[in-house]
Parts: C-alpha cells; structure tokens; sequence
C-alpha cells in the first residue's frame, strides 16, 4: 500500500505520533513517504522528552521531503 503523510504543525506530540504511525507502515512493508509542510519543517525544534521526534525522524526508512 501506498501511504502519504503531510504534517504541516510544529506541535511535537503530532509530529511525534504521525511519525510513529509512518515507521509503522514502513516496517509492515507499505511504500511509505512523509512530506513536511509549512511549519512542520521546524520538526527538529518541536520535539521534547516525552515526545522525542528526532528518534523517530532517525528510525524512519521511507522518503522524506521537507
């Protein structure tokens, strides 16, 4: 399957959970591609301990656009 996310907030915890979502997808064997849009290219500042989005960011093995 063919998946598409586009993640235009820089709230951590959403960046975070769609994240989590897309390495899902990705190690069930779906064509996964992430596009940030808008304020989401600010990924790298949103995350916080709880919600630690560049862990997720370096896990992810699909395409990336920002």
């Amino acid at each position: 399957m063919k998946i598409l996310f586009i993640i235009s907030t820089s709230d951590g915890e959403t960046i975070y959970n769609a994240m989590r979502l897309a390495n899902v997808g990705v190690k069930k064997g779906d064509d996964v591609s992430v596009f940030m849009l808008g304020k989401g290219v600010l990924f790298e500042q949103s995350g916080t301990e709880q919600f630690n989005v560049m862990d997720q960011m370096t896990q992810f093995q699909g395409n990336f656009y920002v």
